[in-house]
């Protein structure tokens, strides 16, 4: 990423402070790593105003952004059951298929529920992909209830003794107020049979500030427990990831680096400031 790199070194080398050219410079490519308005005033202001070593400033301020307090997948003795939520086009399904292969590899009995029947290709891609994990997927129709369909999962996960339950919702606009009532549905229905540990929104990372819009639309659905953010593979839109857990005070809990199923990481964040500012 490093989007930070190339001003750095101009910076260094020079005898004295960075010129209006080269702060106009610098504020134009945070916004356009779309780091947000606010965020980036701070950092010019630590720019213009620092004397010490800047890269150490500057990812200071940046690690401030996130939120302190565990990242890992809640987990939960005998089944753990995840709720997955998500704009049609963030890579929803394909995050679904990662954590499952993640788990499955390391012992987890696994189980997909298809919770998106609004589409036959979703249930038919979900289908497909658990067919290459080696994991079971429960699905009905196309057009069925959603909230059936999960309860009938939640109840399968149980009786069955599977250990993981990842229930795949419809990739509904956020603006669609009776499709994210429906989200509601789906969770009150699935905890009269297991208690649902994680609702993770799957965001994707290019689409910058209308992520936020997004997120804070979803949790006035369901309360929202972690962030997944998708197609941050070599983005220079790296900053979105700083402006969304600032502003909605979510972790981020795991990012996509790509579309194989195991691109898949672990949200560090002092890992990815690295990322941001090295060159």
């Amino acid at each position: 990423m490093g989007i930070f790199a190339r001003f750095f070194e101009k910076v260094a080398s020079l005898r004295g402070e960075p010129s209006p050219a080269d702060i106009a410079e610098l504020q134009e490519t945070l916004i356009s790593s779309d780091i947000g308005p606010s965020f980036t005033k701070e950092i010019l202001e630590i720019v213009k105003r620092e004397r010490g070593d800047l890269s150490l400033a500057v990812k200071s301020a940046l690690m401030k952004s996130f939120i302190s307090g565990p990242r890992e997948i809640s987990r939960r003795q005998p089944l753990t059951t995840i709720m997955v939520v998500g704009v049609n086009g963030t890579g929803k399904t394909t995050t679904v298929a990662k954590i499952a292969q993640r788990f499955h590899l390391s012992g987890e009995k696994v189980l997909l529920t298809a919770a998106d029947t609004f589409r036959a290709a979703a249930i038919e891609q979900l289908s497909t992909w658990a067919g290459r994990i080696g994991v079971v997927v429960h699905s009905s129709s196309t057009g069925s209830d959603p909230a059936s369909v999960a309860f009938d999962g939640a109840r399968r996960a149980v009786d069955e003794g599977f250990t993981l339950h990842i229930i795949d919702t419809a990739g509904r606009l956020h603006t669609a107020n009776n499709l994210m009532s429906e989200l509601s549905k789906v969770k009150r229905v699935v905890e009269k049979v297991s208690q649902i540990d994680e609702v993770l929104l799957v965001l994707d990372g290019t689409v910058g500030q209308n992520a936020i819009v997004q997120a804070r639309e979803f949790a006035t659905a369901v309360p929202i427990t972690g962030l997944v953010l998708t197609k941050m593979d070599g983005s220079a839109k790296g900053g979105a990831l700083l402006a969304i857990e600032r502003e909605l005070s979510i972790p981020i809990k795991l990012i996509g680096m790509g579309e194989k199923v195991q691109d898949l990481e672990d949200f560090e964040p002092s890992h990815f400031i690295d990322r941001l500012l090295a060159s």
